[in-house]
């Protein structure tokens, strides 16, 4: 029996990716491979688009760090039907944006029927402040990260949640040069690199799903707002695609199971191409899993396959690469669908 066909695509968060880097506007990209995988394994940048998001039956939702460790295969995923999420309450947060994302977790259990726990304010504001490095891409601290993990203690070994959603809020800036040039569709999202130390840090801690959805003021509208930006400006929160991801994340294992997914069954992973530095990547490179790195998904960083010593299939864009995913699942060398066929006399193996 052939077994399932397993493809991995990351879009690295922060770091200004053309497509991936804005909200939830990957989404297509991973709709369409879920065409043609059995099993597509991705992350929340790729899948979360504020209020709006879509169900992939075939693919698992798995957080930055845990993807991590899968690729190094320290960690297994195993499916699930459904999870129990934890939901987190930054104290930060004003009475009244508190209450409009409970009201979001209310309305997920009641129209989509979602299983989530009691709800945690910590006991301490987390204080997220947030950095730009020079090349561009952006990261960014929390003052109380002891605070955010008792809450999430809490959680997890009092109220038997499987899966974590953080809500922090984040400063408001909507004069900032960085914010205008990220909803005109030019720049990095600003609120990105704190948002995976938010979301590391749980998973790294306690080995469960989590994601994060920050709390903002609502901006002031903007008719020149650009369609990869709107999603984030529906409403008043971030949170539905969060919930709707967590409730059918894949937990991780450290331990055999039948059941869980290793990181030597993924047959091909997709990546930008001037990103090729993560740790996935590298840990995946090192294995049979074939590298797909699409040239049309720039981004502020230059860490190309070539001068990490990896080898990989380069393409246009994210169309051709379903090609080359195509083939691959069929098992036909690509170059055969072209004109030019280099002979084998010219390949010859050194001895």
């Amino acid at each position: 029996m052939t077994r399932p066909y397993t493809v991995g695509l990351i879009v690295p968060t922060g770091i200004g990716a053309a497509i991936g880097g804005y909200a939830g506007d990957a989404l297509p990209v991973a709709r369409a491979i879920a065409q043609v995988a059995d099993r597509l394994i991705t992350h929340p940048n790729v899948l979360n688009g504020a209020q709006l998001y879509w169900n992939i039956p075939n693919a698992l939702y798995v957080e930055g760090y845990g993807l991590d460790q899968f690729a190094a295969g320290h960690w297994g995923l195993l499916p699930e039907r459904s999870n129990r999420i934890g939901l987190i309450l930054d104290r930060g947060i004003e009475p009244d944006l508190q209450l409009r994302h409970l009201q979001v977790a209310d309305a997920a259990r009641a129209t989509l029927g979602l299983n989530l726990t009691d709800y945690i304010v910590t006991d301490q504001p987390l204080n997220v402040t947030l950095k730009t490095a020079k090349s561009g891409a952006t990261w960014g601290t929390i003052e109380y990260p002891d605070s955010l993990l008792r809450a999430a203690d809490k959680l997890i070994h009092h109220a038997g949640a499987d899966a974590i959603a953080v809500i922090a809020r984040f400063p408001d800036d909507p004069e900032s040069e960085a914010l205008q040039n990220y909803r005109h569709g030019q720049g990095v999202d600003h609120l990105a690199g704190a948002e995976a130390v938010i979301s590391h840090l749980i998973v790294r801690t306690f080995r469960v799903p989590c994601a994060h959805a920050p709390a903002l003021s609502p901006l002031p509208l903007d008719p020149n707002l650009s369609p990869r930006s709107a999603a984030e400006e529906l409403g008043y929160t971030f949170l539905p695609c969060v919930l709707v991801g967590l409730s059918r994340a894949p937990r991780l294992t450290e331990f055999p199971n039948p059941h869980a997914i290793w990181a030597d069954e993924v047959d091909a992973l997709v990546i930008p191409v001037s990103a090729c530095g993560g740790s996935a990547t590298l840990s995946l490179s090192q294995t049979k899993t074939r590298i797909i790195a699409v040239e049309e998904n720039h981004t502020k960083i230059q860490v190309p396959s070539e001068a990490l010593g990896i080898r990989s299939t380069i393409v246009k864009s994210y169309l051709e690469a379903i090609g080359v995913l195509i083939c691959d699942r069929a098992g036909i060398n690509a170059a055969a669908l072209s004109a030019e066929i280099v002979s084998i006399q010219s390949q010859l193996l050194g001895t």
